[in-house]
Parts: C-alpha cells; structure tokens; sequence
C-alpha cells in the first residue's frame, strides 16, 4: 500500500512525483491548492520515499498502486497530475484506468518511449543502483534537473533535492528506471486522450526539451499549454509561486465536484 499525504476539502487533486524524488517535492504546490479549496493527495510510488516495493517495479504497477489508492480513499475520479517520471505513470493511467480521471496534467513529462541510447543508459544506471550505489544516480539527475545557475544562485535546493535523491531505497530506485526503460510509447494514443489536460513545459529544461512537451500538447485533443519561463526540469521548485498559479487557473476552469 502506498504512502500518501491526504490535506485539504474540496476536489481531489494527485500529483505524482518524478525521478528519483518522493512526495516532498511537491510541498509549495500543497499549500497552495490547499488553500484554494482543493483536496491534495501526494502519493510515493512503490519503491520511492516510504512507500514500500513488492515485486518488480513497472509501469502498470505504479498506475495499479495509485488505483488501489483512490479505491481507499473512496475516490471514483481525481484530477491527476505527473512530473517527469509521473507523466508516464499518467500516460498508463489514462490507457488503463480512463474514466478514474477527471482532468490530467502532463507537467515537465513526454509521451514518447525512450530511444535505444537512453535504453542503454537507464540500463547501466540500474545496475549501478542494484548494487547499491546511488552517488552516480544522484549525479547524473542533479545535473539536469535545475536550469542553469541555479546550484549558485540556491544551493540550498540543490542540497535538498540531492537529499531526497540519495535516501531513495537503491531497490525502488532500480526498479523505476528499468520500469522507465521499458515503458510503452503514448505518442499515437494521445489524441484518444480526450479529457481537460494541462500541459506545462519549463524553458529551459535540460531532462525533456521544451519540444516534447509542445508536441504533446499539440497531440492531445484537449489540451492547454503553458510554459514556465526560466526554469529548469523541477520548475514547481524553482518558480513555485508560478507553477502553482498555471495548476489552480486551470483547475478552476473545471467544472469539479467532491
């Protein structure tokens, strides 16, 4: 069973976390929602944060692990959002599990499957985690998950984030870039995603080109894009005031019930 923060009265809002984070990283966002009448649930996948993994991490999993989690809470629907990592989880979810969303966003993710090289990669970054060394892990992702000066400019969320990163369990941390490695392309199913859809690029992401995140606005047949200016992969850190305004314009554009 999952581990999940549950705060706040109104519509159900989840947000799900990138790689290799954990709930944490979306705390700006709770308070904010929070406060704007909306019921936040901040889940750690299987494997991530204190949220336990049994059996092989997948993508399939994860969006069973977050079904089973509404089942709980007694949720028929939710808006769902993904970051990175999460935005894949959200790509299954929207294929297998459709009318459990009400709305979906696509936050600093892709729809596309990984090419050969980033296969490769992935694959020699799990080995390296399975053997219980996170540090290259840790190194590699901080690298490109902040725009450009912001380890000068705030090195003390580099240091927070780095944290999070390396007190991930080296399992769960395998087991989701294999998941990553092997998960299904989304691109051509996209334009049967017609539910309400945010989608928000940052500027200058160096993990998934501001592209990506057009171009899957771009195939989703009801989407708003919006884009986050001079941030980098983790823009709801980086310029949270503004991140967290873009979620609660579009959420109230919703005709939401609890």
């Amino acid at each position: 069973m999952l581990s999940f923060d549950d705060i706040g009265r109104g519509p159900a809002v989840v947000l799900v976390h990138g790689f290799p984070l954990c709930r944490k990283m979306w705390r700006p966002q709770v308070d904010e929602l929070v406060a704007a009448g909306y019921r936040v649930i901040t889940p750690d996948l299987p494997g991530f944060g204190q949220s336990p993994l049994s059996g092989e991490a997948s993508m399939d999993g994860y969006a069973d692990a977050l079904v089973e989690m509404l089942d709980k809470l007694e949720l028929d629907q939710a808006v769902v959002g993904g970051m990175s990592m999460g935005g894949y989880v959200l790509c299954n979810l929207l294929d297998r599990y459709p009318r459990r969303l009400s709305a979906a966003m696509f936050l600093m993710t892709r729809a596309a499957a990984d090419d050969e090289a980033g296969k490769a990669k992935r694959t020699a970054l799990a080995a390296e985690a399975a053997a219980g060394n996170l540090t290259p892990i840790a190194e590699a992702f901080e690298a490109i998950l902040f725009a450009p000066g912001i380890a000068q400019q705030r090195p003390e969320l580099v240091m927070q984030v780095r944290s999070w990163m390396l007190a991930t369990p080296s399992r769960g941390v395998a087991g989701g870039l294999l998941a990553m490695r092997d998960r299904r392309d989304y691109l051509e199913q996209l334009r049967h995603f017609d539910l309400p859809a945010l989608v928000v690029g940052a500027e200058q992401d160096v993990a998934i080109a501001l592209g990506h995140s057009q171009l899957l606005a771009e195939q989703l047949p009801a989407a708003r894009f919006e884009t986050i200016p001079g941030a980098g992969h983790l823009a709801n850190l980086e310029q949270p005031q503004m991140f967290s305004a873009v979620l609660r314009d579009f959420l109230a554009e919703l005709a939401l019930e609890e």
